[in-house]
């Protein structure tokens, strides 16, 4: 998977070491279980590059500092590799001063936003970072969207597997709609609304009015635009209702913020207190007898491992479609 994606990047003018790590990011996703932001998203990645809306050869430039606290713009780059080098730099910045804020704007979908939690979670810091988007959400008790669905990242960093969750802010992300959408089933629980204004299970008639349920109702909504507001304020960049101009969504916003845990209170015993948290966080008695209680990224790491022993399933249409590019 990743020899295919880096031809294909090679091919449309990516320098060799930014293809490399574009390549890396696709398949690690892909093997960590989100294809839909790993091989079921590269089609459409390399459409945007052909479309101009992607530029292969930029890389972010730093536009502003003041302490531990930059602004960096994209210049319209992948925004995968414009997202690994910002979360780079706020590690780096957390290693010289225990904290460190990198804000970006203009910049692309950074695909699976829980790649850059790992990252800082592998160099043993509290990551915490987030994107606004396009708009694809209602505020609650509105039928028009206007709320990007935002995702969100935190990571804490553990020797026995680090805790990271990702997520968006509806109850079922568009990637996992189309997921569900593609194999003809209905969602378990309701994840938006119809034409009608009906709560729906259908993931198509959700994709189709763009109605999807924000998580914690009145809550989800409040936090999609707080995130929005922030990212928007600290990059200098667009906003979602700016974004929502274009037919398309580019041009986003983005904040990567980073904590040295050596530097905390914690200090050596924060794999310790973190591993004491986990456990007890594991005794809760599960609902059913079979159930079983997963703390955020364990189920990550437990798909990682399966895909590195037997392989990463793939959809065939996708695979084909990159065979062909």
């Amino acid at each position: 998977m990743y020899a295919e994606f880096l031809r294909v990047l090679s091919s449309l003018g990516f320098p060799k070491s930014r293809a490399e790590l574009c390549a890396r990011l696709f398949a690690e996703n892909s093997r960590d279980g989100v294809a839909s932001h790993g091989l079921n998203r590269f089609p459409a990645f390399v459409a945007a590059v052909k479309k101009g809306q992607i530029n292969p050869q930029a890389k972010p430039i730093k536009v502003q500092s003041r302490g531990s606290y930059e602004v960096w713009d994209g210049q319209m780059g992948a925004g995968n590799l414009n997202a690994y080098d910002c979360m780079g730099r706020a590690i780096r910045l957390a290693g010289q001063t225990s904290l460190g804020c990198v804000a970006l704007r203009n910049t692309n979908h950074w695909m699976r936003g829980g790649s850059f939690g790992w990252q800082a979670a592998e160099a043993n810091c509290i990551g915490i970072c987030w994107t606004n988007a396009f708009p694809s959400m209602p505020p609650w008790g509105a039928k028009e969207p206007r709320l990007g669905n935002n995702p969100l990242v935190l990571a804490v960093p553990r020797r026995e597997g680090s805790v990271v969750v990702d997520f968006a802010l509806s109850v079922y992300s568009y990637g996992k709609l189309n997921t569900y959408q593609r194999k003809g089933e209905q969602l378990p629980f309701p994840g938006g609304y119809d034409h009608q204004g009906q709560l729906s299970s259908d993931p198509g008639a959700i994709i189709e009015s763009r109605r999807a349920l924000p998580i914690g109702y009145w809550k989800g909504s409040g936090l999609a635009l707080l995130l929005d507001l922030v990212a928007t304020l600290l990059s200098g960049g667009r906003s979602t209702a700016q974004i929502g101009q274009e037919e398309e969504e580019y041009a986003i916003s983005q904040v990567f913020l980073v904590f040295d845990v050596a530097a905390t209170p914690a200090g050596k015993m924060a794999d310790r207190i973190v591993d004491e948290i986990i456990t007890d966080f594991q005794t809760a008695a599960p609902a059913s007898p079979s159930g079983t209680i997963r703390y955020p990224g364990s189920g990550t790491l437990a798909i990682r491992r399966e895909s590195m022993e037997q392989g990463i399933p793939v959809d065939p249409q996708y695979w084909r479609q990159v065979l062909e590019l």
